[in-house]
Order: C-alpha cells, then structure tokens, then sequence
C-alpha cells in the first residue's frame, strides 16, 4: 500500500512539474496585454474630407482611421499612445456634449476652442491649423457678380449687413473666436441656423435653392462636388476673417480620467514635436497620406513643433 502510495505521488509530481514546465497558450496573451489598460473613447464623424469613414463605417481600430488632417492626426495619436485601448464612438455634436457634460470620459479632435466650452472640456494645442481649414463664403458659381468685392476678401461683417442674400449655417458649430462673435453680436443680422448632422447637408440646400450662402471649408465643398456632379455648380470666396481658427486642438471631458487623458495627449504632442526634422517628415507623411501638405503649411508645422517641444505641458 505505502509504495502504490508513494507511486502515485510521484506520478502527479511529475504530471505537475511538466505542466509548469509547458509554454503559456498563446491565446492567453492578448488578455494580459489589454485588459488591464484604461480605455480612451474618441468622438468619431464621417465629415470628408478632414474625417472619412473607410467603407462607409466608423472605425474599429486605429488601423481603420484614414489620412485627413483629424482622422489621419488621431491615428498618429493612438499609436503614440499604447497605454490606452483606445475606442471610437460616433455621437452628434449635442450628444457628445450632453454625455461630456453628464460626468463620461470622452475625447474628441473635432471641437474648437471656446470659453463656453471650457466649462465642461479639457483642451490641449495639437497642431498649427492647415490651410484646407480657412473658412469661406460658399456659394452657388451663378450667384458669384452678388458676393465679388472688386478682388478684395469678403468680409463676414459686410455680408451680415446685406439684406438682399440669405445666409444658413450650421447650428452649435464653432469657425473660431473672430467669426462666431461676428455671428452672435447681432442677433437681427446674424443667419439663421439649422441642425445639421453633416456639412453636405446645407450644401444640398444650397445648391437646391433654399439659402444663397453658407461657411466651410475648400476641401468639403470640393468633395460634394465629386460626389454630387451637375448644376448648379458650387464655388468659394475667401473670407477676411476665414483663418480665425489659431491652433487645433485636442479636447477631453472635465472629469478625474479626462484630465488624465488629456495630459496623455498633450505628452504625445510633445513627443512628436521632439522628434528629428526628418522624423517629423516621415509622421506628417503618414499622417496627411498621398495628400501631403502644403510647403507653407510645412515651414508653419516644423516652427510650431520647434517650440512645443521646448514648452512645457499645455492644458487648460
């Protein structure tokens, strides 16, 4: 009996002592390296062309996001910033906000600095806005003898004067601090607004007659018009007040893991900034893509980054 004893015994110890000795399961792995990281949620639209859906839906993983000057910049981010699962959530402007505001951590690289929305985000500086962000006046190309200022930029204050043309905007959309004061000061002059889910929306109306001018940005204006060919064809003017947007920037709820998140992000900026000149190339490559940027937007990212990297922490 004691040695059947003693033989069993042995037989476990050894049956012990090889499962020890057995390699982990690789599908064990994947669980160790992400469920114990926080996760960062990001406001996500399919507004082209600075943030496009691939295949018409929002995006799963970072790998999904695209080469806009938002989609392509977040993607940047999320790679820098591997102590995040990251996730992607696609809200409405006002349902972001409600959420943000009702204590949920949320991120988003889609809103604009302003004092009202400092009650209820975090904001860090990201990158000197490109030149494919300066607002203008759209407009239908028929209409262009109405608006033309003798080859001078239009100015917004003189539009909101004239009676003869209608103007519609967006409703709660920020173009920056030196047109929404413009658009507010007077509530008589100012256009009327309208919920609009997406900026191809009020070019629709636009070229169906409903309003004869609205703001946005060249590159929106000439992706509908790929998109939707035929007339009445839809042209631009520049705005004296368009380039009012100083700085994007990278926002994040006022909660204890928001304020977390957005010192994340403003180090990964950082990061960036410090990199050599030609790692900078080589990120703003995979950033903008095929699309590249403009040399005058270039010279404004490297002189940005020069300084950002020598700067401390930017939060507010």
């Amino acid at each position: 009996m004691t040695r059947a004893l003693l033989a069993i015994g042995s037989c476990l110890a050894t049956a012990i002592a090889g499962a020890q000795a057995a390699p982990a399961s690789p599908l064990a792995r994947p669980i160790e390296s992400t469920a114990a990281k926080p996760v960062l949620r990001w406001l996500v639209q399919d507004i082209p062309p600075h943030f496009s859906y691939r295949d018409g839906k929002p995006p799963q993983r970072g790998e999904d996001l695209g080469q806009g000057e938002v989609d392509g910049f977040l993607r940047v981010l999320v790679e820098r910033m591997p102590q995040y699962r990251h996730e992607f959530v696609e809200l409405s402007l006002p349902r972001f906000e409600a959420q943000a505001r009702q204590g949920e951590t949320l991120c988003s690289l889609l809103h604009v600095r302003t004092p009202e929305r400092l009650q209820w985000l975090y904001f860090t500086p990201l990158h000197p806005p490109l030149l494919t962000r300066q607002v203008h006046v759209i407009l239908r190309r028929e209409d262009l003898a109405r608006f033309e200022a003798n080859g001078q930029p239009l100015q917004l204050a003189d539009l909101l004067r004239r009676k003869d043309l209608i103007g519609l905007v967006p409703r709660d959309r920020s173009f920056g601090p030196r047109i929404d004061k413009l658009l507010t000061a007077d509530p008589d002059q100012a256009p009327r607004s309208v919920v609009a889910g997406r900026s191809a929306n009020l070019l629709g109306m636009l070229k169906a007659r409903r309003m004869d001018w609205t703001l946005d940005y060249p590159a929106t204006v000439e992706q509908y018009s790929q998109q939707h060919p035929g007339s009445p064809d839809l042209t631009r003017l520049p705005l004296a007040e368009g380039r009012s947007t100083m700085v994007a920037t990278g926002s994040c709820s006022r909660t204890v893991a928001g304020r977390r998140a957005i010192e994340a992000i403003d180090q990964a900026v950082r990061q960036l900034a410090a990199e050599p000149p030609a790692q900078r190339d080589a990120l703003i490559k995979s950033w903008r893509g095929p699309a590249g940027v403009e040399p005058e937007d270039l010279k404004a990212i490297h002189r940005y980054f020069d300084e950002r990297a020598r700067g401390p922490a930017q939060i507010e």
